[in-house]
């Protein structure tokens, strides 16, 4: 009988050349991304090398690997269709047992660039903590059980995720791996900041407690013997080997579950009732689609809202980029004033993310724009739409740039200029408004409902046309603001008329808002035909 790992493996492989062979362009992002990785890889394992002796080398050790295995947990949610075999449900039909497809699955997941990657810088982690012939035999054991409880983290989760990955919640998660490497980068950006002023010794009480969890536990098991304690590594050890047999324990019986259980998405609902149940969660907080006008006619406006809300919280690429937007908008002002290097007028930042909202309006409708252009007959009914638009992202936009603002102010201590940054950002906010409705009836582009790019081809020069150039006219519409702002803070006993930058700027902003989409209005109901065969490219 055909060994069934053998076979497993020669199929991840299988699967890895002819997707390489698919096209050139994929073949070069491949090679690419694996020599980046490898040679990361390889600095890393340098410079853990280069640690040897140092009184820290251990601390940044344990936390390096439970840093990496966080990773191999956390990455199958985002990266899905990183490996074909990460979904057993494919081999459903076959006749195979658990045990031996655990086997199979679990050799197929250290073929790759992920397992080589992960074991160099394993390597350097044990290297830089081995000291003596025993230590280099435990850093044997340490590298071979710290990989293997990774690997057995990665399809344990991934296994008890698959109809989740396969759903429309697991394209939200691929969608949104940008935001989450976003914001990783920017708490590790944060973390070597604080690290390079107070040095490693702050690592050492984190470190003391993840050397007991596993994979780390086995790195620290390698500082353990070399220090003599060998009880101490015996300990680390044993649990170390516990690690990998209660992970494949779970991962075994999930995939029983499985590859035996019916999909509940095939299934056809037994209460016929269900779909009338009540929405919860934010569904609740949207806009009733019977809500009527003070006229007993249904609401335009609130229709429109209640439609823009809708695409924010159930469209994969909308939501990733209102979730990217809230997120970064947060995070440059905040983290600049916990480094000491911020500003009040950062948490204008917010008000800017978030009114790039308002481009390409349109796009997200894609080919369904043409329902919206049937309701619009005039220059009037256009306005309503897009005013139905903006005052949906304000919904959103205008409380959180305020609690940006606010959190901001209360981080550096200046409450005297909360006045003006907020006035400020409520005059971007309104120019934002304004240019975005207007580009986007000038300049709509489509976006792919599939894969990661967010401009069909061919589009690319209207998506930077839009965005940029609403963002610099935005800026130069908020040159009377600026200019005052600038002014009272230049003259004599202009801090006592600070706080009028608040109205004038919330003044600003809605009447920018109100004279914006009064001229994009003609514009858009002009262009249906043009914005229609624009959107669906997609």
């Amino acid at each position: 009988m055909t060994d069934i790992t053998s076979t497993v493996v020669r199929l991840k492989l299988s699967l890895l050349r002819n997707g390489l062979r698919q096209s050139g362009g994929r073949r070069a992002a491949f090679v690419a991304s694996a020599v980046v990785a490898l040679l990361f890889a390889a600095l890393q394992l340098i410079g853990l090398t280069a640690l040897r002796g140092n009184a820290h080398a251990d601390a940044v050790a344990v936390l390096a690997t439970s840093v990496l295995a966080l990773g191999w947990a956390v990455m199958p949610l985002f990266f899905p269709s990183g490996d074909e075999t990460l979904d057993p449900t494919r081999l459903v039909m076959l006749p195979l047992r658990p045990r031996p497809l655990v086997r199979a699955l679990l050799a197929a997941s250290l073929v790759g660039i992920g397992p080589l990657f992960t074991l160099l810088l394993l390597t350097g982690c044990v290297l830089s903590l081995a000291h003596g012939t025993a230590a280099y035999f435990t850093a044997v054991a340490a590298v071979a059980l710290a990989l293997l409880v990774c690997v057995a983290l990665a399809r344990a989760v991934a296994t008890a995720n698959v109809r989740l990955l396969t759903s429309r919640k697991g394209r939200d998660l691929a969608v949104l791996s940008g935001l989450v490497i976003a914001i990783g980068a920017q708490l590790v950006n944060f973390g070597a900041q604080r690290l390079g002023s107070a040095g490693l010794g702050q690592l050492t009480p984190v470190a003391d407690v993840l050397r007991w969890l596993p994979p780390a536990s086995a790195v620290g098991a390698v500082h353990s013997v070399s220090e003599g304690a060998y009880g101490v590594a015996t300990a680390q050890l044993l649990v170390s080997v516990a690690a990998p047999a209660l992970l494949v324990g779970v991962w075994a019986r999930g995939l029983t579950r499985l590859m035996t259980s019916p999909d509940g998405s095939t299934l056809q609902a037994a209460d016929a009732g269900i779909r009338d149940r009540p929405s919860s969660g934010l569904g609740r907080l949207l806009p009733s689609p019977r809500a009527k006008s003070l006229g007993g006619t249904p609401s335009r406006t609130g229709t429109v809202m209640e439609r823009s809300l809708r695409y924010v919280w159930r469209d994969p690429k909308t939501k990733a980029a209102w979730v990217t937007s809230l997120a970064i908008g947060l995070i440059v002002p905040v983290f600049n004033a916990l480094q000491g290097t911020g500003s009040i007028y950062f948490a204008c930042f917010a008000a800017g993310m978030l009114g790039i909202q308002m481009y390409n309006q349109f796009g997200q409708d894609t080919s369904a724009f043409w329902m919206v252009a049937m309701a619009i007959s005039s220059p009037r009914d256009a306005y309503v739409e897009l005013r139905g638009r903006a005052l949906a992202l304000l919904v959103i936009t205008l409380p959180y740039a305020m609690l940006v603002t606010v959190l901001t102010t209360a981080l550096l201590g200046d409450w005297a200029r909360l006045p003006e940054a907020l006035g400020l950002s409520f005059a971007l906010l309104g120019a934002m408004l304004a240019t975005g409705a207007w580009t986007s009836a000038r300049f709509p582009y489509s976006i792919p409902q599939e894969g990661h790019k967010n401009v069909a081809p061919g589009q690319a020069g209207l998506a930077w046309i839009s965005i940029f150039g609403g963002m610099v006219a935005a800026a130069l519409l908020c040159a009377p603001v600026i200019t005052l702002t600038i002014w009272l803070n230049v003259s004599a006993g202009g801090d006592a008329w600070s706080w009028a930058l608040l109205p004038v700027g919330a003044a600003y902003g809605a009447g920018i808002t109100g004279i914006g989409l009064r001229l994009a209005a003609p514009r858009t109901s002009a262009r249906l035909p043009e914005i229609l065969a624009a959107v669906s490219k997609g």
